[in-house]
């Protein structure tokens, strides 16, 4: 039997009072980062903010998910699509990956279109990094801007 996939989401306190919506909508439509979870048991099973910067939350949230079985934890779409960037999504992989051994997941929902217009306009994403991290969250045009 396969076990059921449990995923945390960690947003930007930036967006602290998101209630989620396209992130589950996503999740529910297995859109996005999501997508990966086609024809797959899984359900979300947490979801928090990083504390603010430097991200003081990521300390601590991923051991309390990982007690409640969470084994992924995304990054939220808005980490990816703030402006700017958040300049500490790549230790705070490094970091969970090796303090808790959980798996990391850039992105939630599909990049919104009036996001990746901007930021294809702003050469924002041309690091090897962000160009990764975006990779799961890119669609068609028509699919970003369901998420506008």
């Amino acid at each position: 039997m396969i076990d059921k996939i449990k995923i945390g989401i960690v947003i930007c306190d930036r967006y602290s009072s998101c209630a989620g919506g396209k992130c589950f909508r996503s999740f529910m439509n297995r859109e996005g980062a999501f997508s990966h979870y086609q024809g797959k048991e899984a359900e979300i099973a947490g979801y928090t903010s990083c504390g603010g910067c430097p991200g003081g939350n990521i300390e601590y949230a991923p051991e309390e998910m990982k007690k409640n079985g969470i084994t992924h934890i995304h990054f939220a779409t808005g980490l990816l699509v703030g402006y700017p960037p958040c300049p500490y999504m790549e230790h705070f992989e490094s970091f969970i990956r090796e303090k808790y051994g959980l798996k990391v997941v850039f992105g939630t929902h599909p990049i919104p279109e009036k996001y990746y217009l901007t930021h294809m306009a702003m050469q924002t994403w041309n690091t090897p990094f962000l160009q990764r991290a975006i990779r799961d969250t890119l669609c068609d045009s028509m699919c970003r801007l369901r998420y506008d």
